[in-house]
């Protein structure tokens, strides 16, 4: 099993994306979030009412009632479901679902749900440790799910806390903390592969030989993705230089697009959209641009080159696979997941189609890398330092 680099752990508020449209779903009062409706399957989906509001649920096991569907048959707290039924499987979300990290789990739970292999629900902008607190206590004795995944970084000690008094509950979450026996696993978004083959699209595409990044904060998460998109353009072009600004937010897109403009007045001609923002200045200036976390193109079809896309699916698949046959999931660091030789992320198709172009021969490099990293026989370097020569804004 890969290990992952150390982290330290640390707190931190995740992006709050404002919803286009409404969240559906009721109030949870007693959790304080809402909760929500995955895709429903053929397998007679149904709703129960639970803590007080119509929660939803996706793939039901075959039962006599469609509550007994939604809790899987559990007897009690990380009990194992009954042979040939569902394990219920409880989101607890920290953001609202249209922020892209935690909609990234969902969308992969929900695919898991309409294949049949779980029952999901879920309760998303628990956004205050003291809601992340009240949901998962609630849900746990409520609900007696089998696995509860979410995200703790805007409420560690408190996650960590529940998950302490309810040992035989196993619990997934993104975190920038350590595993902690019996129970509680952690992941994160292990984007470093497609990173580096971005970078080398870049740094075959570049006229100037400057490229842009605009990213978050220099954290350890971010840094590794920042790097190893350095590292690519390297691959590709040693005459490249990267600039890099910080603009110390999760999400700010005003303040992300000005410093893409700033870039591209000291002569950026390629641009990496770690941040929401980037993406609009690319348009406006008519440059190509490399998306991050889902593919990007619609936003701008002339622009967009590529995007990181993140796939939660493969870790989904494990911890389910684990607790059908064992009951439970063990304490487990599973960042090999999100690794890009075990599916867990990618590039979105190269698009062609944008200001310059793309080479031919720089095409097919990144391709041939992109079969090197998949077999095995490279393995992207992880590198969770500040970024030389970096610069931060905002904030």
């Amino acid at each position: 099993m890969v290990v992952s680099p150390n982290r330290h752990t640390r707190s931190r508020a995740r992006v709050r994306v404002v919803a286009a449209a409404a969240v559906l779903g009721l109030a949870l009062a007693a959790c304080g979030g809402n909760t929500g409706e995955a895709p429903t399957s053929e397998a007679g989906d149904g709703a129960t009412a639970t803590a007080g509001a119509t929660t939803q649920t996706a793939g039901s096991a075959a039962g006599p009632s469609s509550e007994g569907a939604a809790t899987g048959g559990s007897s009690g707290p990380g009990s194992s479901a009954p042979s040939g039924e569902k394990p219920l499987v409880y989101g607890v979300f920290a953001t609202p679902l249209e922020e892209p990290w935690d909609g990234a789990i969902h969308a992969a739970l929900q695919a898991a749900a309409a294949d049949g292999t779980i029952v999901y629900k879920h309760t998303d902008n628990n956004d205050t440790p003291d809601k992340m607190t009240r949901t998962l206590t609630d849900v746990i004795t409520t609900e007696k799910p089998a696995i509860i995944i979410g995200d703790s970084f805007a409420a560690e000690d408190q996650v960590r806390a529940v998950a302490a008094k309810y040992p035989e509950t196993p619990f997934v979450f993104g975190s920038g903390g350590k595993t902690v026996d019996p129970n509680f696993s952690i992941f994160d978004n292990w984007l470093q592969d497609p990173a580096f083959l971005a970078g080398m699209l870049a740094g075959g595409m570049t006229k100037s030989n400057t490229i842009g990044v605009v990213a978050a904060m220099p954290i350890p998460e971010v840094n590794r993705i920042v790097n190893a998109f350095i590292a690519g353009v390297k691959e590709s072009n040693d005459k490249a230089t990267v600039k890099v600004t910080f603009i110390n937010s999760f999400f700010d897109p005003a303040t992300a697009k000005q410093a893409a403009l700033a870039q591209v007045a000291a002569g950026v001609d390629v641009l990496f959209a770690e941040r929401a923002g980037v993406i609009e200045a690319a348009k406006e200036k008519n440059l190509p641009v490399i998306g991050m976390m889902v593919d990007q193109k619609s936003e701008a079809p002339k622009n967009v080159v590529t995007s990181l896309v993140w796939n939660m699916r493969p870790t989904i698949d494990h911890i389910v696979h684990e607790y059908t046959k064992t009951g439970t999931v063990k304490a487990q660091d599973l960042a090999e997941f999100s690794f890009m030789k075990n599916g867990g992320s990618s590039i979105a198709p190269i698009n062609t189609d944008v200001p310059g172009g793309v080479p031919d021969t720089v095409k097919s490099a990144v391709e041939a890398k992109q079969k090197a990293i998949e077999d095995g026989s490279f393995t992207t370097p992880v590198n969770e330092e500040a970024p030389a020569g970096s610069t931060t804004v905002g904030g």
